[in-house]
């Protein structure tokens, strides 16, 4: 509590504002000036950005926020005859095609998705997955490309053997990085080919297999809010507010974003936005306004999306019945 006071946050009083604003770089300026950088097609300021926190610091949400941003993908080619040999470019190039694959499938569910659609996916999946594993080879310490290797292998139904072994590879460079955790908890979810025992067991290991305080949290009220999304509604409400699920929600939250050594770093506040929906649909109220005044109406695009396509829109209802 006294590190998310050092943040201007609290969780005991609201200090923000009434309205919920998306927050599209998670409150993090080197996200934002990696994402400018991409806009503009600035590749000195990006790569200066990029090479200021290396690997060992995590630098997924860095590389995320130029992948994602529209029109990378016709300048990079330009930095990529320009430096053949850099790892660096590749890297971008190569989460850029796992991004634009993905924005061409879209988020439907595979029987809403066309052939058409489905083919373009999966050539910037391949094409992701050469420029990936070129950089793994390069780059043998660098964790990036195996957290791009799980969005792709998933996509090109690589299959549970090759994802583990992708994920392991990750961990065995970053045993604690969120982004390849959360990937693996995608592969391991009912829709995915998975099934419910086997993403809860892979989240509760993950999350209280992690020193206290880390981000892995996460996981637990990520994998309530999968099994959440695959029933029906009063099923699901009935499963949320299980004494089970509301008391692994509990544990889950003092092993993370509560306890003392919980601190700026990657993912932080997307933690809080996913448990502030969790204990929402669990009907917590009190420790969903926890949640929510840690946030200060800083709203994360995921988890919310699963409510709305608006998020702030999905957040203000939830904080509203959590009586903020």
């Amino acid at each position: 509590m006294a590190l998310l006071r050092e943040w201007g946050l609290t969780l005991g009083k609201w200090t923000g504002r009434p309205g919920a604003t998306l927050e599209r770089d998670s409150g993090d300026p080197e996200v934002t000036r990696a994402r400018e950088a991409a806009e503009a097609g600035d590749w000195p300021s990006l790569r200066a950005v990029l090479e200021a926190r290396p690997e060992s610091a995590d630098r997924a949400e860095l590389l995320m926020a130029a992948a994602e941003t529209a029109g990378v993908e016709r300048w990079i080619t330009g930095v990529l005859e320009a430096e053949p040999d850099a790892a660096l470019p590749k890297l971008v190039a190569g989460l850029r095609q796992v991004c634009w694959g993905w924005e061409a499938r879209t988020g439907m569910r595979a029987q809403h998705v066309s052939r058409e659609q489905f083919e373009v996916f999966h050539e910037r999946l391949r094409t992701a997955e050469s420029w990936l594993y070129e950089v793994a080879e390069r780059e043998p310490a660098w964790t990036s490309p195996w957290y791009g290797l799980l969005m792709t292998g998933r996509g090109l139904e690589a299959g549970p053997v090759v994802a583990r072994r992708r994920f392991e590879a990750a961990v065995r460079r970053d045993p604690y990085h969120l982004g390849a955790h959360q990937q693996r908890l995608q592969q391991v979810c009912d829709k995915w080919g998975g099934s419910h025992e086997e993403m809860h067991s892979f989240a509760r290991e993950s999350a209280f297999g992690a020193p206290a305080g880390t981000p892995l949290g996460q996981l637990v009220a990520l994998a309530h809010i999968e099994h959440w999304l695959a029933l029906d509604a009063d099923p699901g409400v009935a499963y949320m507010r299980g004494p089970e699920v509301v008391a692994s929600l509990h544990r889950a939250a003092d092993h993370s974003y509560r306890h003392a050594d919980f601190g700026p770093r990657t993912g932080r506040l997307q933690v809080l936005n996913s448990f502030a929906m969790a204990f929402s649909l669990a009907g917590e109220r009190a420790a969903a306004r926890e949640c929510f005044e840690a946030t200060e109406g800083r709203v994360t695009e995921f988890p919310w999306n699963y409510l709305d396509d608006d998020p702030a829109a999905a957040y203000r209802k939830q904080r509203s019945a959590a009586g903020r």
